[in-house]
């Protein structure tokens, strides 16, 4: 049985690129699914949860995106790292996780 494979493009909008946090904020979502997920801008392809290979991405405003993921939670991987560019991640608010509850 073929494992269920997963793919979306998603665009960088944040003004200061796919820099050092945000890059880190991607590892970490990526790396909480089993799938095999990786991330292609163009010719360069690399695992989304090294860090080291997220950076080489050097993905800066604009940049388009592919996140591909195989495995039985591929879905599910995908979406979150989709929720995480498009809602939480990419708009500037340093401190907005940080409030009190």
């Amino acid at each position: 049985m073929a494992e269920p494979v997963c793919e979306i493009e998603i665009e960088i909008k944040n003004s200061d690129g796919l820099h050092m946090r945000p890059a880190m904020q991607f590892v970490d979502v990526a790396s909480r699914f089993d799938a095999e997920i990786t991330v292609s801008n163009k010719d360069t392809s690399v695992n989304a949860k090294s860090i080291m290979e997220m950076t080489m991405l050097a993905a800066t405003c604009g940049t388009k995106l592919s996140v591909k993921a195989r495995g039985c939670d591929a879905e599910a991987a995908v979406k979150a790292l989709h929720e995480l560019v498009e809602r939480d991640m990419f708009d500037g608010s340093a401190g907005s996780s940080s409030q009190a509850q």
